[in-house]
């Protein structure tokens, strides 16, 4: 095992910020041109809600298998490979037929997979206790704002230069940002194991396969910590999914208007992840914060979905920015309370179990609500999906904050 130096803080959450922004933007990449992308491919507006679902089960996968993979790589080396792999995807998609549209959306979530785990392992090891939830949330606030770039720029380069191009650009964004923190990775891939194991009988035996999920029993908190992220990324899945494909077949909008309420929806995302991160570790009570986020954020999503068709745009940007604000800035606060809880050998398994409960859920729910919008149309599937955390929130919150 190699021995380096410990590194910083600061360029630890520097390399984790640029490639948790670099991975996000190339996963909403395929849902801010749904609208032309399922048209020129003959698939239907809620195919969206499919090829989301697929991009969550590939994160799936990965969470399950890859732990031997970080540790052999080392995390770096691992998200370097994932904003690679995701590169390559949307350069699969970009062959504009359907088949290998749903095989890259498949491949994104593989890519976005050592993301959260790879993440967490290298700031648990750096990122001062007082601080923790701070730095975990300015973090996590690279997956909004990657999604804001999505937003901002997909739409525009698809209209000029048709969907295909914006693939293309992902592709040389996933290039690049690999190589960018390559000068850091000695030093934040010097604990890993180099002889551990990665073949497929190691990476698909039952103890591999069982080490995120049991990790959760580490801890009491661990499993009301994962539902209720599951809770959360039913709506904020659906949400981020469809909501380009509603403001435009509901409420008639633009697809570069669409853009900017989905960039404004992801901008206050990334706000509110750094304003209440600080304030969870100011007032130490970061499970208190989650908690109000769950009803709070329940109620703004009731009123989006209420929206009637020739609501004006200012509105609806104000209404998504709202939601975004409290219904997608969750992330941060719990995976620094599952780094804080979970035993420190542990945290990279606990934060996959964490993670896989959430994106098995960030993977059903997209499903159930193309279903729910064929057969029922937009609304309620939205107020179901709204209701969520809320409901979540009171079956889990008892447990969660009495720490």
């Amino acid at each position: 095992m190699t021995v380096a130096p410990r590194p910083g803080w600061r360029s630890a959450l520097g390399v984790t910020l640029a490639m948790q922004t670099a991975a996000a933007a190339l996963g909403q990449t395929l849902p801010v041109v749904a609208p032309v992308m399922t048209e020129a491919i003959g698939l239907s507006a809620e195919s969206i809600g499919y090829l989301a679902g697929l991009t969550s089960l590939g994160t799936v996968l990965f969470l399950l298998c890859g732990g031997p993979v970080l540790e052999r790589l080392g995390p770096v080396r691992t998200l370097q490979g994932g904003v690679a792999l995701s590169g390559l995807a949307l350069g699969l998609a970009g062959l504009g037929w359907a088949p290998a549209l749903f095989a890259a959306a498949l491949l994104l979530g593989i890519g976005y997979g050592p993301t959260p785990p790879a993440g967490s392992r290298i700031l648990a090891a750096t990122a001062p206790p007082e601080h923790r939830t701070l730095i975990f949330s300015v973090k996590q606030a690279g997956a909004p704002l990657g999604a804001v770039v999505a937003g901002l720029a997909g739409p525009p380069v698809a209209l000029a230069l048709g969907w295909e191009a914006v693939c293309l650009l992902g592709l040389l964004l996933g290039c690049c940002a690999g190589l960018a923190v390559q000068p850091w990775r000695g030093a934040l891939d010097a604990g890993r194991n180099a002889g551990r194991p990665v073949g497929p009988g190691t990476l698909f035996s039952r103890r591999n396969l069982a080490a995120p999920l049991s990790a959760l029993r580490l801890h009491p908190m661990l499993w009301p910590l994962a539902l209720l992220s599951g809770a959360f990324a039913c709506l904020q899945g659906s949400l981020f999914a469809f909501v380009v494909t509603w403001l435009v077949g509901k409420h008639g909008l633009s697809l570069p208007q669409a853009g900017v309420i989905f960039a404004v929806m992801q901008g206050a995302g990334v706000t509110a992840r750094m304003a209440l991160g600080w304030v969870a570790d100011r007032s130490g009570r970061p499970a208190l914060i989650l908690a109000s986020q769950a009803f709070i954020g329940s109620l703004l999503a009731v009123l989006l979905a209420l929206a009637p068709a020739g609501t004006p745009g200012w509105t609806l940007g104000a209404l998504a920015g709202a939601c975004g604000f409290v219904a997608a800035s969750w992330n941060g606060i719990a995976l620094a309370e599952v780094a804080r809880v979970a035993p420190p050998a542990r945290i990279s398994d606990a934060t996959s179990g964490v993670t896989v409960v959430t994106f098995l859920c960030y993977f059903a729910a997209p499903f159930a609500f193309a279903a729910g919008v064929a057969a029922l149309g937009w609304t309620l599937p939205l107020l179901g999906m709204a209701a969520l955390p809320a409901a979540m929130g009171l079956l889990v919150a008892p447990r969660l904050l009495r720490g």
